[in-house]
């Protein structure tokens, strides 16, 4: 689910995320079957799939709304990614340090009906849907094609 947490506004807007001022960190709320994939598997997606040592930024978009943060739902969850976090920073395997923030969810507002399967449903009309994610998304399905369920 996409959506919007970290910040101090309530109910917030995609407009207000944007502005940069409400706190909030474009985000997405992931509900799992750790029977079928593990926070581990999560944490290695996530660190996978953007770049943790860039500070306020994700691509071309930049400002706090744009961070690098994991929302975690309990202790377990900050253990492990926090651990995770400081063997990857220790092991080299990025130039910078990783400044990806480890924060507890404490509300996560769902982001408007039009950021919903925004990809899917944008993959050829807006050139941010090839130029951005389309990578991202063909850098996922190579590095983690074990992990995807058959297409039927």
């Amino acid at each position: 689910m996409p959506g919007y947490s970290g910040g101090q506004t309530l109910h917030p807007t995609y407009k207000d995320v944007c502005s940069g001022e409400t706190g909030h960190a474009e985000c997405t709320q992931i509900i799992y079957d750790p029977s079928k994939i593990s926070y581990d598997e999560l944490l290695e997606v996530f660190f996978q799939v953007h770049d943790p040592t860039s500070l306020n930024r994700q691509g071309g978009d930049v400002g706090t709304q744009y961070r690098s943060v994991i929302f975690y739902h309990n202790d377990e969850q900050k253990r492990l990614a926090e651990k995770y976090k400081t063997e990857l920073d220790r092991s080299g395997a990025w130039d910078k340090p990783i400044v990806t923030q480890i924060a507890p969810m404490e509300k996560f507002y769902p982001a408007e009906n039009y950021h919903h399967d925004y990809y899917e449903y944008n993959k050829n009309k807006n050139p941010y849907c090839s130029v951005v994610i389309r990578p991202k998304l063909e850098k996922f399905r190579k590095v983690f094609k074990e992990k995807l369920k058959p297409k039927v």
